[in-house]
């Protein structure tokens, strides 16, 4: 029983033990580590002030990027509509040039074309003059084979000149 029932003198002795480790916790023990427990708490309450300033400009990052990628969109559509409307000047100016190119082209074929054919009409007039002329001339050398038939001709060309004549006096 005497374990479970201790006796006085080990009961003092315990207690001014006790007592003597208190006091020297009181003093030393209890201050250090509420100091350790007060710096942790302030290091914490520091790291959670710091982790909120950290989220509250992570947060206007994210707004400012939003609206810088706002504002690149809005620049990317004008000069997306100022590229198509540039396009479609370039191709309307194109296609006038074209058309004016293409009637110039037209006019330039036209007038070669009128050129080629009168350069042609006189051709072909000068060689149906010089082939009459030489059928004439084989018509008349035929027609006039024989010294009769010339002098008969000359005859009849005297004859006419001078009814010519006479007509041209009246």
């Amino acid at each position: 029983m005497d374990l479970l029932m201790p006796s006085t003198g080990l009961l003092f002795w315990m207690t001014i033990v006790f007592l003597i480790v208190l006091a020297v916790l009181w003093k030393w023990g209890f201050p250090a580590i509420t100091n350790m427990v007060k710096e942790r708490k302030d290091f914490i309450d520091e790291s959670l002030r710091k982790a909120h300033e950290a989220n509250e400009k992570l947060a206007n990052i994210q707004q400012e990027g939003e609206s810088i990628l706002q504002e690149a969109r809005e620049k990317q559509a004008e000069i997306l509509k100022e590229a198509t409307a540039t396009r479609e000047a370039i191709v309307a100016k194109a296609q006038s040039q074209a058309k004016e190119e293409g009637a110039r082209l037209l006019d330039d074929a036209k007038a070669e074309i009128e050129s080629q054919k009168q350069q042609a009409i006189r051709e072909i007039r000068a060689q149906v003059a010089e082939l009459s002329v030489k059928i004439a001339e084989k018509v008349v050398r035929e027609r006039l084979s024989t010294d009769d038939k010339q002098m008969e001709l000359i005859d009849k060309l005297l004859a006419d000149v001078t009814v010519d004549g006479k007509n041209e006096n009246k």
